[in-house]
């Protein structure tokens, strides 16, 4: 008797330690009882992972209230790599042709959890962010395309966005080269292996209720940002808002017409990190 009382006991312990394994399972957007060791596993990650993320506190400074948010729907092993144009290589003026391979993302899906977030959305689904010096980026829905770009020495940032317009945050996710286009032109004093910031969003005109919410998101390269460490200053309309995570932002009660968001990246001091684009300026439109 006391050996089968024994046994029992034990298997309502493995019952219970069973059930907690599968409690704290990670789920995906596509299929139960699938976990990201097993997606990852299988070689493809492309419908992402749901995570349970959090709101944060809300900063609220001349009408703003601006809050970070950490439950989007993530694509840990996503995987962008760029063929064309080469690192450090010299192409002519142009139209120059870009290229790529996506691995465990597919670009013009809808993101599955698009229609939970309350902001501007591409009806094209997901793509590519390219940056060129930090200009506005051009979205790109196909591995390859043509950019036109001018004579001199140029930095192209690529990373995989949802369709939201919000970026993929993994190392593998991005790309960084500097390319040299036709002759003469213009010199960049760009150092690679430095802290760098590029701004991806807001961008260009919003209408109606996407003018509700409005989403703050950059790429840092060879930096993260802590409350010890270094941050991200906003100055929107000219309140100043300090970001010590590398999450997007909402940002609601914007005004109707131009809005102008600075962004700097900062050290613990509060000083400017050297950089050709650690420090910018854009204005976007809202209407009604």
């Amino acid at each position: 008797m006391k050996n089968k009382h024994i046994s029992l006991l034990a298997a309502v312990a493995l019952l219970f330690s069973a059930a907690a394994c599968d409690s704290n399972r990670t789920t995906t957007t596509e299929g139960e009882g699938t976990d990201t060791a097993d997606h990852a596993a299988m070689g493809h990650d492309s419908a992402g992972v749901q995570y349970q993320g959090t709101m944060g506190t809300p900063m609220e400074k001349g009408g703003l209230k601006v809050y970070s948010y950490s439950n989007s729907v993530d694509f840990p092993d996503a995987k962008l790599e760029q063929t064309a144009p080469e690192e450090n290589a010299t192409v002519a003026a142009g139209e120059v042709p870009f290229k790529y391979t996506v691995q465990n993302y597919e670009l013009s899906k809808q993101t599955p959890d698009a229609g939970t977030h309350e902001h501007a959305n591409s009806a094209e689904g997901q793509h590519i962010h390219n940056i060129v010096d930090n200009e506005p980026y051009t979205a790109h829905y196909t591995p390859e395309f043509t950019k036109k770009m001018e004579n001199g020495e140029h930095v192209v940032l690529s990373f995989l966005s949802r369709s939201y317009h919000e970026s993929i945050k993994h190392p593998t996710a991005y790309t960084l080269r500097e390319v040299k286009v036709g002759n003469g032109g213009k010199t960049m004093d760009f150092k690679k292996d430095d802290q760098h910031l590029f701004y991806s969003r807001p961008k260009g005109e919003y209408k109606g209720a996407d003018t509700k919410k409005v989403m703050l998101d950059f790429y840092l390269v060879n930096t993260t940002l802590s409350p010890d460490g270094n941050k991200v200053r906003a100055t929107i309309n000219g309140n100043e808002f300090i970001l010590d995570q590398w999450l997007p932002y909402l940002i609601e009660g914007l005004p109707m017409g131009e809005n102008t968001f600075k962004l700097e990246l900062i050290n613990s001091q509060g000083q400017v990190i050297p950089g050709p684009f650690n420090t910018v300026t854009r204005t976007v439109t809202l209407k009604e």
